[in-house]
């Protein structure tokens, strides 16, 4: 029978990290996934002068929440989720090749400071796609581009090669491909276009010819991840308590807007959290 989770936290930061350590104290049966525990942000941080108690670099602060972790025995799920759905009563959370389902949900996914190609929203489910596994099977035997926004994501631009007649690699980084059909290319992408789905790829230095545009990030952006969700920019848009405009799905840490500093992200996954638990007991009276 299908394990339904009260609350599934989306999202390996220090907003998704608060947001569990509140729901264990609340006794609620959580989820909490994500690419990596506090990811590379945490552990690349010169000096952490905000956060209330602690004194330290990025790495001393990423090994006193990995001991805080350990100590109150938070659980941790390694996955990138592709994609939540709200369904009659529950939302279903897609992560490749898995499927989990929650009451509520909390979004933790942070936020990706680059910006967006010009004609990415445009374009977002007519040739934009954010995931190699459950879209690569669509361009079999076409040209496609691939902007990988780190090396953790080559191995997807090998899986679309897999399909692909053609996969252009556009990354700000020295890499090697074992598909021969894989081009590595250092230009820097500036725009997407296209009539009723994507043509073209342009860069600062020409244009690509190509069916599709797979946008490899670690912070997919929020509307493209839950549709219906209600956004300004980058941003999730909520109320004090978190809330979207989605009933049951809360959001917090840098994916709610500036400021982006650890102890906004902690105060904001603890309201969530909170907020979750209340929204629960509102419809188990129902």
């Amino acid at each position: 029978m299908e394990h339904i989770y009260d609350v599934a936290v989306v999202g390996g930061g220090i907003a998704g990290f608060s947001a569990a350590l509140s729901l264990k104290s609340l006794r609620l049966d959580y989820l909490w996934l994500g690419d990596a525990e506090f990811g590379e942000k945490v552990k690349n941080s010169e000096y952490v002068r905000n956060f209330p108690s602690f004194v330290g670099d990025g790495k001393q602060f990423f090994e006193a929440l990995m001991r805080q972790k350990e100590r109150e025995e938070i659980a941790f799920t390694h996955g990138r989720a592709d994609g939540i759905f709200r369904t009659k009563d529950l939302f279903a959370i897609s992560v490749l090749p898995d499927m989990y389902s929650a009451r509520a949900v909390i979004l933790c996914t942070g936020v990706d400071l680059r910006g967006k190609l010009q004609g990415e929203r445009e374009f977002s489910g007519r040739g934009v796609s954010y995931c190699a596994v459950c879209d690569g099977a669509l361009y079999r035997g076409k040209r496609i581009a691939a902007v990988l926004s780190s090396p953790d994501f080559i191995g997807e631009a090998e899986y679309l090669a897999d399909f692909a007649e053609k996969v252009y690699a556009f990354a700000p980084f020295e890499a090697a491909f074992e598909h021969k059909n894989i081009d590595l290319c250092h230009d820097l992408p500036r725009s997407i276009e296209g009539n009723m789905r994507v043509e073209r790829l342009l860069s600062d230095r020409g244009t690509y010819d190509v069916d599709g545009v797979f946008l490899l990030r670690k912070a997919v952006p929020p509307e493209a991840l839950v549709g219906g969700l209600r956004t300004e920019g980058a941003h999730a848009i909520v109320g004090r308590d978190m809330a979207t405009n989605l009933k049951g799905l809360f959001a917090a840490g840098d994916i709610t807007g500036l400021p982006y500093q650890y102890a906004k992200a902690a105060g904001e996954g603890l309201v969530a959290a909170h907020s979750a638990k209340r929204y629960l007991s509102e419809i188990s009276k129902i």
